[in-house]
Parts: structure tokens; sequence; C-alpha cells
């Protein structure tokens, strides 16, 4: 059994808000307990065996948002003493219609906390009478949780705790931290392993959010809002919007399933991806120029064999030849130069994706990463040695991957977008591939969100600029990528 004990000390995720509304003794406020009710819907949507501890101060009290969550069976509320043990029980129990059983007692190790929570001066935490009829939860082993968040990545975080729920130990959080990072009290945010602790909000599992001026904007991570059609519910924007997000950015896959009926409230920006639409190999062959059919044949007289490859240390090795090789390619810093054996060896094997490699003799001379989607594969990377540039290796490869989803019935294979290379844009029409318009949709979450959308801080910049203007900075662009990573390798 997962057992978690969470102080609510403070109101809101704000802490300047919980300081003021605390001192105020007033908690009137549409975020009143956000944080809590987040936590608290986790609990009851993770399948796992889970035995919740609530301890609640007088300012803290659950209104009936929150009481309708914490449900016997996987809840139980508890107080945290701030001042008056007795006066403080009796309300909660009153409030809640709830047994209480269990105590702890709300600290305050600064003067200000002390000036906020109308504590004495000297006393740093309420006494206790000998009398009082609850039982101590102290007794219990716990685990600082939010504390081990604060000093380990997620990954060791989730270990540390796997270990102490094995011991039989409780996580102990503070939800005003669930998503915030603690400068003097050194607490970290914890959502993200306690997220995979309890198994749950698996539909935020590809969603990654990133803040640009005052707002929080998320979208799905890269190439995934290719893979599958995502029309968000409104359960789904309520997610976000409790987890702070501001806008919401998603695309409409219009080349296969188009969105019926968009939300008016949504605003829309357009985009493109270049496509190839399949049928069959032949149709293709006939679809491309003879020069491209010209290029695939030449692949074909100086030795170049194109297959499947199976994900092993073999290809890992020979990716990372590949990999290392220049730092530069297509006239700009390549981000893969300097990785480790090590490091591609754990992405090949953790990928479920297909590789087309490109053989001369025995030797690795190019490769495909295909990413499989719905009614869709995607080039995710397209690489092969410089010194064998004269034998049209990368032609070889796109047809090989056409014949590969022909052969599988998927009828569209996608090369990123287009306007983004002039060179590499040739190169993709010469294959087959179309510029194919699609739109992008950003749902406002909250009025700061309408306000950012209303004067475009949700688009990208690159996006915002004319085509002739971006292909006028590109090699401008491209100048700057290849003197820091020279720069930064002399260093």
């Amino acid at each position: 059994m997962i057992k978690l004990r969470l102080d609510v000390d403070y109101p809101f995720p704000s802490r300047l808000k919980s300081f003021l509304f605390t001192t105020l003794n007033r908690n009137n406020s549409k975020d009143y307990l956000r944080n809590s009710k987040i936590i608290a819907k986790m609990i009851n949507e993770s399948q796992k065996e889970i035995q919740a501890y609530w301890f609640f101060t007088p300012h803290t009290i659950p209104d009936n948002e929150l009481l309708r969550l914490l449900h016997a069976e996987k809840h139980e509320l508890a107080l945290h003493v701030a001042n008056n043990p007795f006066a403080e029980l009796d309300r909660l129990e009153k409030a809640t219609k709830r047994k209480i059983k269990y105590y702890t007692v709300h600290g305050t190790a600064r003067f200000l906390a002390r000036l906020i929570w109308r504590r004495k001066i000297w006393e740093d935490r309420a006494p206790i009478p000998e009398d009082f009829p609850l039982q101590s939860f102290y007794e219990m082993p716990t685990l600082g949780f939010d504390l081990v968040c604060y000093d380990n990545a997620p990954s060791q975080a989730i270990k540390i705790a796997e270990s102490s729920i094995a011991k039989g130990e409780i996580l102990h959080v503070h939800p005003e931290w669930l998503f915030r990072r603690g400068t003097i009290n050194h607490r970290g945010p914890f959502y993200e392993p306690l997220k995979q602790i309890l198994q749950v909000d698996a539909d935020l599992a590809t969603i990654f959010i990133r803040e640009r001026g005052f707002v929080k904007i998320a979208k799905r991570l890269e190439l995934k809002e290719y893979e599958q059609d995502f029309i968000p519910t409104e359960e789904f924007i309520e997610k976000l919007g409790n987890r702070g997000v501001d806008i919401f950015t998603f695309l409409e896959r219009r080349w296969c399933c188009p969105i019926p009926n968009p939300a008016r409230t949504w605003s829309k920006t357009e985009d493109n991806v270049a496509l190839i639409n399949i049928t069959t190999y032949s149709a293709w062959l006939e679809q491309i120029g003879k020069k491209t059919r010209n290029m695939i044949r030449k692949a074909e007289k100086s030795g170049v064999r194109t297959e499947i490859a199976k994900q092993n240390d073999k290809l890992a090795e020979g990716i990372w030849i590949i990999y290392n090789e220049t730092p530069i390619r297509q006239e700009r810093a390549f981000p893969h130069y300097g990785q480790s054996l090590q490091t591609v060896r754990g992405l090949i094997a953790h990928a479920d994706d297909t590789y087309i490699a490109a053989y001369l003799q025995n030797e690795l001379i190019g490769f495909i990463q295909l990413i499989h989607g719905d009614r869709i594969a995607i080039i995710a990377q397209i690489l092969s040695l410089q010194k064998h540039s004269d034998k049209a290796v990368n032609n070889a490869l796109i047809a090989k991957a056409v014949e590969v989803c022909a052969s599988s019935r998927c009828e569209w294979l996608m090369y990123a977008r287009m306007g983004n290379h002039p060179s590499l844009d040739n190169f993709k029409r010469n294959n087959g591939f179309k510029k194919f318009p699609l739109t992008k949709y950003h749902a406002p979450i909250t009025r700061k969100g309408r306000i950012a959308i209303g004067i475009g801080l949700h688009r990208e910049i690159k996006d915002a600029l004319p085509e002739r203007i971006r292909y006028l900075l590109i090699p401008v662009y491209n100048w700057v990528s290849r003197n820091k990573i020279r720069l930064r390798h002399r260093l």
C-alpha cells in the first residue's frame, strides 16, 4: 500500500497570496486549495492501493468541492494544529462532519511566519495538552518526499520513494510545492514523480509546458502531435488549467482527419508539413522526376544496399560513427556530434521505431529512423556519411522508406516541414514530398491566455516572419550556429 501524509499548511499555490489570506483570515478565492484538489483527483484516479492522511489547519478547512473528493475509502482527515488544539479540532469536525483521529503540529521556525499565524514570538509551535484526545501521527515512520524531490531528479526520487514504500514508510508532502521549488525550506516540485508512482495522468504524458513572457503554453511533444489525432476535451483543458497552463496548442491532421467542428474560442495559425501520399511504390517512382530515379539507380550501381535493420549494438555503433563524422551538417551545428556510444545504444534500444539502413559492403553509411503513427510514418532522422555523398545514399533511403510504407499500407510519409532550409526543401520536392498546409489551434484556458493570444504571444517568432524574410535570415542563423559549436569545441 502507498501511504501519503499531506500537510495542507497554506490555502493557495502562490506563497504570497497564501501569506496575505492567512494573515487576513480569508479563503474566498477560486483557486482555494487547488493543489490539494489536483492531488486528491490523482489519488482517486489511481488503480493503486492508497491511504492518504490529510492534515488541515484552521486556514485550510476543506471546502465542499474538496470534501466530495476526499471519500473515506482512500482518504482520512486529520488536524494540523496551529494555535488552539481543542477549538481547531471542534471546528474541523463540524465543518467536515467527519470524526478526526490523528494530529500533527504546524511549526513556524521563522519570525515572519509566527506573526502570520498569530503565534507567540518565542513559540515555534503550539503546545499540546496532555488530555488532548487525538493520536499523534509523529509515531508513524515518514519520508519527506518533497525534500527528496528538491535534491534529486524525478527518476532518482521515484527510486527513493519506492524503497521507502517497501519499508512501510509514509511519503510526506506539502501540496503547495506540487509544481514549485522552494528556496529557503528546500522543498521541490513532486508532481512528476508522484504521477509516475500513482500511475495516473497518462493523457498528460506527452505534454510539455514552456513559459513565454507572462504565460504558460502547453503542447504535445515534438512529432507526437503528428502521429495521432488529438482533440482536447473539457476535462483535459481543466486539468491543464489546474496546472497553471494558460494556452494549449495542438494541430489538426488535416491531410487525413480534419476536425469537424472546432470551437469558436480556438485561435488559428497556419503551418505546413512535407508529405507523400503513398499508394504503391511504382506509382511513387512515376511521380518523381527522371533525375531522382537516376539518383536511386546510381546508388544501386555504387553498391549501396538498403534494408530494415535490427536494433542492436552493430546498428548503434554505425549510427555513432555517422553522428561523430562531422560537427557541421547542412551548414549548421549538428546536435548529435559528440554523443557517446553508450548514449546512442540507449536511444536505439528504447526506440519503438523502424530503422532503415544503407550499407556499402558491410559498412553502415546511412540510415533513416521512422516513427509509426496512425496512417502515417514520420522521418525522425535521415543521415549518411558525408564521405559517401557521391553515392546518392539519401535518395536510396527515401526510396526504401516509401517501399516499406507501401508494403505495410501506410498512407502517408512525412519529412518535417517546408521552409526551414532551401536546399533541403529542394531535396524533399525532388523525392516526391509536397508542401501540405495545416492548422494549428491555440485554445485559451485563462484570461491571461486570451490576452496573450490577442497580442500574438502564442506564435513562434519564426512562424510570424514571412517566408522570404525567413529564407534571408537562414544563412545568418547557420553562421551563428557553426561558430558557436566551433568555439565550444575549442574551449
